[in-house]
């Protein structure tokens, strides 16, 4: 098993009859998944989807990136959300938070349409100047303002650089099967097409052609992926809330949401989880956070966060409970060296490792942070492979549905995300939104 939740520093904030207590909420929740009789199980394709995904399109994502990373020095991934976290989140795990600047024979990897930034926009432009550069766009619509325009300018760019027919050789379209703006645009175009599966939303969709083609021209092993995939499925399959960690990690956190914790901090200690981070707030906040329910998601990446919201988590308001990823392995050692002077008067740590002294510091937090009145969980993470990450995302996917289910929420829609577009979109002068653009105008202006 790739990930094991310890819970002994809930010791004192959560007893063993409330644990037990959840079974019903629980296997109904559970129910609700494997037997897809819940709210949104139109959107349940990542449940089987380890097992059962399109193994022609798998074999069409390799030959792809294969192509990618022979024919061009930077791939740049156009998406926003779920169309480029997941990926973003794996080439940072497996390979390094530094993988453009690390010596490799695949291509550099840069993401845009996830910012309306010109400063951004502008630099990108600016790096790929005297480079071959591709484009893979994301997009299930493809009129998703940020990534839409973001294409524009790209597309532009390669045009201005290898002429019109460029195309259909340098642009890899992820998007509907059948229909939309994109689809139509690459069978025009002629370029190759993916697909964002109709039963997958955006943040679910990691494992699919979204995140798997950028994530095989990183040069990791998406067979290796999927196979830890399959294996948390396997695992977390049975609906036995005693040993099943997936489900007893859901609920925990619905146990702690009951006694007024209002926000789950996700807790690492690696850089590399960073924009893992990222993409579990996204997949926890857009499921649960409905009709005004749904723990607040935040992350930390410890110890550099010790030293700035560290003091809040220590002596705060008790309205907060930590979970904290520990990586067993993570592939790297260094050891601190002597110094003769001991000017910093650390000589006491020479010939210890990093890994020994971050673990001695993750340590020493959460048994400082549960004294101060903060629950704690640890999700203890093998090593950093393809099949953990794998395994990880299953993991989240499967314990954010059973959560949702049980706090009451449709776990796989996001209506609140469409408020600001349709401000937006009036704002600039979106045809159609004359009169609620008069209305925004008196408000801004008032």
């Amino acid at each position: 098993m790739a990930i094991k939740l310890n819970d002994k520093f809930l010791n004192g904030f959560v007893s063993d009859h409330e644990i037990h207590a959840m079974d019903d909420a629980v296997i109904g929740a559970h129910s609700k998944i494997w037997n897809k009789t819940g709210l949104g199980n139109d959107y349940l394709g990542w449940v089987d989807l380890p097992v059962n995904y399109d193994k022609e399109e798998f074999l069409r994502i390799k030959e792809a990136a294969e192509k990618i990373r022979t024919s061009c020095d930077i791939l740049i991934v156009i998406g926003i959300g779920g169309s480029y976290l997941g990926a973003r989140a794996a080439i940072e795990f497996c390979k390094s938070p530094y993988y453009n600047n690390l010596k490799k024979d695949t291509p550099d990897i840069y993401f845009a349409g996830c910012n309306i930034s010109a400063q951004a926009t502008k630099e990108l432009l600016e790096i790929c100047e005297g480079k071959d550069v591709c484009l893979n766009v994301i997009s299930k619509s493809g009129t998703t303002t940020e990534p839409a325009i973001a294409f524009r300018i790209f597309r532009e760019m390669l045009i201005k650089k290898y002429g019109p027919d460029c195309i259909k050789d340098r642009v890899y379209i992820t998007t509907d099967r059948q229909k939309g703006t994109l689809k139509s645009f690459a069978d025009e175009m002629g370029c190759q097409t993916f697909v964002v599966p109709d039963d997958c939303g955006g943040r679910y969709s990691v494992l699919t052609a979204v995140g798997l083609l950028p994530i095989a021209v990183a040069g990791i092993s998406i067979d290796d992926m999927m196979e830890g995939a399959a294996a948390a499925r396997e695992a977390f399959a049975p609906c036995d809330l005693e040993n099943n960690d997936c489900l007893k990690y859901a609920a925990y956190r619905n146990i702690l949401r009951n006694k007024g914790k209002k926000t789950e901090i996700l807790v690492d200690y690696e850089p590399c989880m960073t924009m893992m981070n990222e993409w579990w707030k996204q997949l926890f906040g857009e499921s649960e956070g409905k009709d005004n329910k749904g723990l607040f998601p935040a992350s930390v990446v410890f110890t550099t966060d010790l030293h700035s919201l560290g003091q809040y988590i220590q002596e705060g308001e008790r309205l907060i409970f930590e979970t904290i990823l520990s990586i067993k392995d993570t592939g790297a050692v260094v050891e601190v060296p002597h110094d003769e002077a001991n000017v910093d008067g650390l000589n006491f740590l020479t010939g210890k490792s990093l890994e020994f002294v971050n673990s001695m510091a993750y340590k020493g937090a959460v048994i400082a942070h549960t004294d101060g009145g903060v629950p704690a969980m640890i999700l203890e993470l093998d090593s950093r492979t393809a099949y953990d990450f794998g395994y990880m995302v299953y993991f989240f996917e499967m314990a954010c549905g059973i959560s949702g289910y049980m706090l009451g929420v449709n776990p796989f829609n996001q209506p609140g995300v469409e408020a600001y577009k349709k401000n937006m979109f009036a704002l600039l002068g979106k045809p159609g939104y004359e009169e609620q653009k008069a209305e925004l105008e008196a408000r801004i202006n008032a």
